[in-house]
């Protein structure tokens, strides 16, 4: 009989501390911002839907969010890196010279010699070995036409990692469902404009770019960067490059197909794009 009070009493425990963990989230301001988000939304194609959304008061801050979800029961086929070794284009060269529908800044460069200071594979070709690896670079991104995967680096090695598309990056910001803690350096708790891509428990793919260092949109930490991503459904998520690199092109959404605004010419226009090593696109 005593045995089988306190497993009773552990399993009200259980349901108590559940209970309180779901109100903590629903109570949460911010999830609820985005939860309520009154997204600007247009169909690129059936399938690939793009949102805009700004947030006068997110984490305590204007914020401005784009991002685009596809689904990849649909077009993981449709999914795609482009890079060069060397030469930096502007995501919208890059995206152009591709015929993409929509596309993002991706992995990480050297920004005086080209091409990208992690690993990078396209079509089977290796186009950057990448230096050093960085404490950041974390995650893969791989596509192999039928599936789309992000993974730490240390479940999937990116030399022998079989896919015809592989990019390193990060850092990993969600895994399985569970946002990855991450370390107290300026690089991850400072606000900047973020790029990242998700997968999400629905197989939907999440390529996503937050502006900042304007009064108008101030940018995020990675740990909130990693909390939007949680909340738009991501089971998988990693960090791309950003600051100044991050961009989001949607073709004939604007004049020049930017629709984020770009802060590498210091205004919060659609011109400021920054030249980079590889996007990821959708064709």
């Amino acid at each position: 009989m005593l045995q089988r009070n306190l497993q009773n009493l552990s399993l009200l425990v259980a349901v108590f501390t559940c209970f309180l963990h779901l109100n903590a989230s629903a109570q949460n301001p911010d999830s609820l911002a985005i939860a309520q988000a009154k997204w600007n939304s247009k169909e690129i194609k059936k399938g690939i839907t793009w949102h805009q959304g700004h947030f006068s008061n997110l984490f305590n801050a204007q914020q401005e969010i784009n991002w685009i979800e596809i689904d990849l029961k649909k077009h993981a086929k449709k999914v795609h890196f482009a890079a060069d070794p060397k030469i930096l284009k502007k995501t919208s060269v890059f995206a152009e010279e591709n015929g993409a529908l929509a596309a993002i800044n991706a992995g990480f460069f050297d920004m005086k010699n080209g091409g990208a200071v992690d690993y990078i594979r396209v079509n089977h070709q290796i186009v950057n070995l990448g230096g050093k690896i960085a404490g950041r670079a974390t995650a893969v991104l791989t596509l192999d036409g039928k599936k789309v995967q992000i993974a730490s680096a240390m479940d999937i090695d990116p030399v022998t990692s079989k896919a015809a598309n592989v990019m390193v990056a990060g850092p990993l910001l969600i895994q399985d469902q569970q946002i990855i803690p991450l370390g107290n350096n300026p690089f991850n708790t400072n606000r900047h404009p973020r790029t990242a891509v998700a997968i999400t428990q629905k197989n939907k793919l999440i390529l996503l770019v937050v502006d900042g260092r304007s009064n108008q949109s101030y940018g995020m930490s990675l740990p909130e960067l990693a909390s939007v991503m949680d909340w738009l459904g991501a089971k998988d998520a990693m960090n791309l490059d950003g600051g100044g690199s991050t961009t989001m092109y949607v073709k004939g959404a604007t004049p020049n197909h930017i629709v984020n605004y770009p802060s590498d010419n210091k205004k919060f226009d659609h011109e400021g794009q920054r030249s980079v090593a590889n996007i990821i696109y959708i064709k």
